[in-house]
């Protein structure tokens, strides 16, 4: 099969790793990190793509598949001319863990996760030192020392609802150590405890191979798009588009 694979940016090494592992012909594109952030913007970015069916060639693609889980249900509403898949998930960190069952019984042990992965180190955004230090500087040129101390303070209130900082990887490169020194810093930063877990490819191997079975798929078909499921574990199902 042709397949396109769109998938944030975090994400990048896992993707190519497992396209580059599939009797697929797979075409990975790359989305910015941080449009999850706002789920509008996603959703409307993730339609832009999905409105190209074809590769660069003019070849017709078999399917679009979506390296994204229901992400602050940005994905809802999404439609494609061609069968859209999409894992049953809720974030990213279900298809690096390799499951939504390991996913839950992760989060169901533990209070207050924040999760750290290779992507996500590099995107240079999650809670550490460097963007603590980072940011309170932006906040001290632009508004001065005083209001940015306030503010810093005021930003960080959010971060006393976390306990863990846990590292996810799947172990691709040499330098997975300074992904897993960098969470435990950031953990000891911000006092929280650290907690690492190998994640599994499999999700996403099953994705860019073709082998979508109901309970970890979505298969939307043309005419279709996608909605939430609050009735089951499923997490998001198909719709007709005129509902």
């Amino acid at each position: 099969m042709r397949l396109k694979f769109i998938v944030c940016k975090v994400l990048q090494r896992e993707a190519y790793w497992c396209a580059a592992r599939s009797h697929n012909q797979v075409d990975v594109v790359l989305m910015p990190q941080g449009l999850h952030d706002t789920p509008d913007k996603l959703r409307e970015e993730l339609g832009k793509e999905l409105v190209k069916t074809e590769d660069v060639q003019g070849r017709k693609y078999d399917a679009s598949l979506l390296g994204y889980g229901l992400c602050s249900n940005g994905v809802l509403g999404l439609s494609c001319e061609i069968p859209l898949v999409v894992p049953r998930a809720h974030d990213c960190i279900t298809l690096l863990l390799g499951s939504k069952e390991r996913y839950q019984e992760y989060f169901d042990g533990r209070k207050g996760i924040y999760w750290y992965s290779p992507g996500w180190v590099e995107s240079n955004c999650q809670p550490s030192k460097s963007r603590y230090d980072r940011t309170l500087q932006e906040y001290t040129d632009k508004y001065g020392e005083d209001n940015a101390a306030y503010l810093m303070e005021m930003e960080q209130n959010w971060m006393k609802e976390y306990e863990w900082a846990t590292y996810v990887g799947w172990e691709l490169t040499d330098g997975e150590q300074s992904y897993k020194d960098y969470t435990k810093e950031a953990a000891e930063f911000l006092g929280w405890k650290y907690d690492e877990l190998i994640g599994k490819s499999l999700l996403v191997q099953k994705l860019v191979d073709g082998d979508w079975d109901k309970d970890k798929f979505l298969t939307v078909q043309p005419g279709q798009k996608v909605g939430e499921d609050l009735t089951s574990d499923g997490i998001i199902r198909a719709e007709d588009n005129q509902n």
